[in-house]
């Protein structure tokens, strides 16, 4: 059942799917994309992991270490549709490439494994499809491992994620013994031959007739429960037909009430031509989702349809720097563009020029001469535009929102080796905070060194080494470091700060009182209750801007600053002396005095562990993370494994995977995810203040 791939014509919106491919490392993501590019005739020799020839995995990073780093966007062909497919990256490190890529994705294919199902970067990417509305399906993979069941497997995505599965596949054999499918909608088999690309679609086997029915009865009932067109037919018939189980199914995908479930072995291409037909069947158009809302300047929000005729809007999600040039990624929302055209960046009101467009297959591109609403292309030619930017027509401007852009919580100093390197080596850190907007590149105002700031050791090293590899810098770099937060315990009321300077001319005045409180939530929360028009309210927000600014460092150790409330309860004005400038600066030095009279505290990331390993090692293992001051939360054992789920801080966590291959004779495995940030105990914020 496979497709050569025909050429690229401009496609309608309702031939175009956007899907991402989402998954814990491991579970096969990359594979899957493989198989798909291949069975699409995208591609015609199937790429592996493990042997470095993915299309994907193209950067030669993810190919020593075997695992996708960069989300990747290639194009396909399949049913007369066009399919713009992402590769996400499964590591929590990665994760803000996840964000980018699902702000612009219509639907996804969530992939888990066989044997181990929901895992905690899974669940991790599904709250984050889920924050963004993303329509899912699920593909339990790697059914021909041993220990592999679809059942457990799909048992946990409704305990963990709390999703309603629909299963529409009943798989023939087991662990190697697997050679197909059932599809329980058309209630036919499909089976692939050893060795073979194509599947072969025949009768139920009569060993699994009694099963199958039973299944199909079962999914019947359950949407039936979810879908009212499906509970009317069931009850006037007590079966649902094939036409009303497929529109029903599609239906609740949609809405988010149900998850189709599939299955297979990417591995052994097992699966994957009836995964493509899925995506077709329940996946959204671009002509199916919501129109995209954004802001004019200055003006309320606007809606912009999906349709090639309204003005032009996109949103730039990825930035790459290629050997050919600067590449954007964009996902186009409204109207059509051109070779040549003319865009505005919204954001920061600069015009640009659009050189080249490109349809994107990972490290190969083809030309096209304009791309519509609904696609996902690559522009060269855009100079300055970042990440998260909007482009639209200049006669029709729109601000679109831009992605999430998580803290980071580890830094490192990074130095050139050779003075010579230094301003190389500035350059090439720009460009990778540019590239990737959770780098933080930022210079220590007390040693004036150059620090980086990442999500995790991995995220810094894969950074360092870009350095190294693409600019040809020997750089040295320091331990990596935790970023700690500073936030309020007790705060302050009506401290009162008086800005006058004068040095001739123009003077400054601004005079504020402000109360500071805790607040439990992240950030800063500012409101002005001043009456009397005491402080007008341009003023006001220039207060705003002048305590934001005095986040930046803490009065503890120069921490940034979060969970606070701020409140102007009083000021006054000098009829030619003050300004925006003095009531910033104002707000800047008032908050700056109230948070050193207040009672502050210090905050570490804590991550959440979840530690496989074998039986006889567990004691070891909880022993050692309770050194590392990690609570444990849960513990489950079966066949001789023990998962250890445990709370700990990020900082304690550096050099724990060396440690735990030696402590479990290298069958010890972990992964984290983000938890949240907690106070640190008071002996270690002493000494980590004293040391600083």
């Amino acid at each position: 059942m496979r497709t050569e791939q025909r050429p690229f014509t401009t496609p309608s919106l309702a031939t175009i799917r956007n899907l991402g491919i989402l998954a814990h490392v491991d579970a096969g993501k990359t594979t899957i994309t493989e198989r798909i590019l291949f069975a699409t005739g995208a591609v015609h020799k199937r790429g592996e992991v493990h042997d470095g020839t993915t299309v994907t995995d193209f950067d030669p990073q993810e190919r020593d270490r075997g695992i996708t780093i960069f989300a990747a966007a290639v194009s396909c062909a399949w049913g007369g549709h066009r399919l713009n497919l992402i590769d996400t990256p499964g590591h929590v490190d990665f994760s803000d490439e996840v964000e980018r890529a699902l702000r612009v994705l219509d639907g996804a294919v969530t992939v888990f494994d066989a044997v181990a199902g929901v895992e905690p970067q899974s669940e991790s990417v599904w709250r984050q499809a889920d924050r963004h509305g993303v329509p899912r399906i699920a593909f339990v993979n790697k059914l021909d491992r041993a220990g592999a069941d679809l059942d457990t497997a799909v048992a946990s995505i409704r305990e963990r994620l709390g999703a309603v599965p629909l299963v529409v596949q009943l798989p023939i054999g087991q662990e190697d013994g697997f050679t197909g499918v059932v599809d329980l909608v058309r209630m036919r088999a499909l089976v692939w031959d050893t060795g073979s690309d194509t599947y072969e679609s025949g009768p139920v086997p009569d060993p699994l007739r009694e099963e199958a029915g039973r299944r199909r009865r079962a999914l019947e009932e359950t949407l039936a429960e979810l879908h009212p067109v499906a509970l009317e037919e069931f009850c006037a018939t007590a079966a649902l037909s094939e036409h009303t189980l497929a529109a029903a199914l599609r239906d609740v995908t949609l809405s988010g009430d149900g998850l189709v479930v599939l299955c297979g072995s990417a591995y052994r291409n097992r699966g994957v031509e009836p995964l493509l037909d899925a995506v077709l069947a329940y996946l959204p158009s671009p002509a199916d989702v919501p129109a995209v809302r954004g802001t004019p300047d200055g003006g309320t929000e606007q809606e912009r349809a999906a349709d090639p005729q309204e003005p032009f809007t996109a949103l730039a999600f990825k930035v790459t720097a290629t050997a050919t040039g600067r590449l954007t990624y964009l996902r186009v929302y409204a109207g059509t563009t051109r070779k040549g055209d003319t865009v505005l960046d919204a954001g920061t009101g600069r015009t640009e020029r659009i050189g080249r467009i490109l349809r994107v297959q990972a490290d190969r591109h083809e030309e096209m001469e304009e791309v519509t609403a609904g696609d996902i292309v690559a522009v060269v030619g855009l100079k300055n535009v970042r990440a998260g930017a909007t482009l639209c027509a200049p006669a029709a401007p729109l601000l679109l929102e831009p992605p999430l852009v998580a803290e980071p919580v580890v830094t490192v100093a990074v130095e050139a080796r050779r003075n010579a390197d230094i301003g190389r080596l500035a350059s090439a850190l720009a460009r990778l905070a540019v590239e990737d907007p959770s780098l933080v590149v930022r210079s220590d105002p007390e040693t004036g060194q150059t620090v980086l700031s990442g999500m995790g050791e991995l995220h810094l090293e894969v950074a360092v080494e870009k350095i190294r590899r693409g600019h040809g810098l020997d750089v040295a770099v320091g331990r990596p470091q935790v970023s700690y937060r500073e936030t309020v315990v007790r705060g302050v009321t009506g401290l009162v700060y008086r800005h006058v300077k004068q040095d001739g001319g123009a003077g400054q005045f601004a005079h504020v009182v402000i109360d500071v409180e805790p607040r439990k939530e992240a950030g800063m929360e500012f409101r002005s209750a001043v009456v009397g028009g005491r402080v007008p309210q341009e003023y006001a927000r220039a207060v705003e801007a002048g305590c934001r600014d005095a986040l930046a460092e803490g009065p503890l150790g120069g921490h940034p600053v979060t969970g606070l409330k701020v409140t102007l309860t009083d000021g006054a004005t000098h009829s030619k002396d003050s300004s925006e400038m003095a009531f910033r600066a104002a707000g800047r030095f008032a908050l700056r005095e109230a948070l050193r009279a207040s009672v502050m505290e210090l905050l570490e990331p804590v991550v959440e562990v979840t530690v496989s390993v074998p039986d006889e090692a567990v004691g070891g293992v909880l022993g050692d993370l309770a050194a590392r001051r990690g609570r444990v939360s849960g513990s489950t054992s079966q066949a001789g494994t023990a998962v250890i789920t445990a709370a700990v801080p990020l900082a304690e966590l550096f050099g724990y995977a060396s440690g735990l291959r030696g402590r479990t004779r290298g069958r010890g495995t972990f992964t984290t995810r983000p938890a949240a940030s907690a106070p640190v105990p008071r002996a270690v914020a002493e000494a980590l203040l004293a040391a600083r």
